[in-house]
């Protein structure tokens, strides 16, 4: 029997790949070209120091948009607002490791305040721009992998009934047919049903678009809501939870709080 994980984790392996890749050629470019006064050092050390800076980069901000993604549902707050605040973080130690990486093995000497300061905000700046490019480029690759087109009749509409089939296709059939939810999760999303879940590659907004004929909503940025499988709602201040029928709790946004009442959620 199959495992129906095995192709997710051979596409991540496959996208890391791709990534290390454009990093390797990213670090010996700069190598070659040798910038912020580095040509002085021969290729060797070059190399080495780049391909450092490189790798070292990819580690520390590549996980940040993920990390926004995963954590802005839970603390109500924007993807932007957490994907600044980690690169900020993330470009303190990326800034040490930048500073102490083409000092060894020599004597290593602190900087004045002024200096690190300003090496900080470069390092920071650099920073932002990796972290931009690896929140935009793993989504455009996952609609070109998995993102599947509606089938669609002569007059170029989708047939009736096809949009909610052609994503219950994506998954599993142990999972069933009762779709509850739909969670962004990275660049995949989660859907929950009454027997289980599983991720596919694919944009959320996608994904509700083909079950825009299940009765549902998207409640949240990161959570879509079939209505039949609300079961209860949680309110704590101003902050509003739809509690599922499996035990899921998912997050209200605010700006939805007011139309779903209307529609009578809740």
């Amino acid at each position: 029997m199959s495992n129906p994980a095995q192709p997710r984790r051979n596409e991540k392996l496959r996208q890391l790949l791709i990534d290390l890749a454009i990093m390797t050629g990213i670090g010996v470019v700069l190598a070659l070209i040798g910038p912020f006064g580095s040509f002085a050092d021969p290729i060797g050390v070059r190399l080495v120091v780049w391909l450092g800076f490189a790798y070292i980069g990819y580690a520390v901000y590549s996980p940040i948009d993920g990390l926004a993604r995963r954590l802005a549902p839970q603390l109500d707050l924007p993807e932007w607002g957490l994907q600044v605040a980690g690169c900020m973080i993330a470009s303190v130690p990326m800034a040490v490791a930048v500073y102490l990486l083409p000092r060894i093995p020599g004597p290593i000497v602190l900087p004045n305040l002024t200096w690190a300061v300003t090496h900080y905000f470069y390092v920071l700046m650099v920073g932002g721009i990796i972290t931009l490019l690896f929140a935009i480029l793993p989504r455009s690759r996952a609609v070109q992998l998995q993102a599947a087109p509606v089938a669609r009749n002569a007059t170029g509409t989708a047939p009736s009934g096809s949009a909610s089939a052609s994503f219950l296709d994506r998954l599993p059939p142990e999972l069933g047919s009762d779709l509850l939810a739909l969670e962004m999760e990275d660049h995949y999303v989660r859907a929950h049903t009454a027997l289980g879940s599983d991720l596919v590659l694919m944009r959320m907004r996608d994904a509700v678009a083909e079950v825009g004929d299940l009765e549902g909503a998207q409640v949240h940025r990161s959570w879509w809501v079939a209505r039949g499988a609300v079961a209860d709602v949680k309110r704590e201040g101003r902050n509003v939870r739809l509690v599922l029928e499996n035990g899921l709790e998912a997050p209200v946004s605010r700006a939805n709080v007011t139309p779903l009442k209307d529609a009578g959620w809740f």
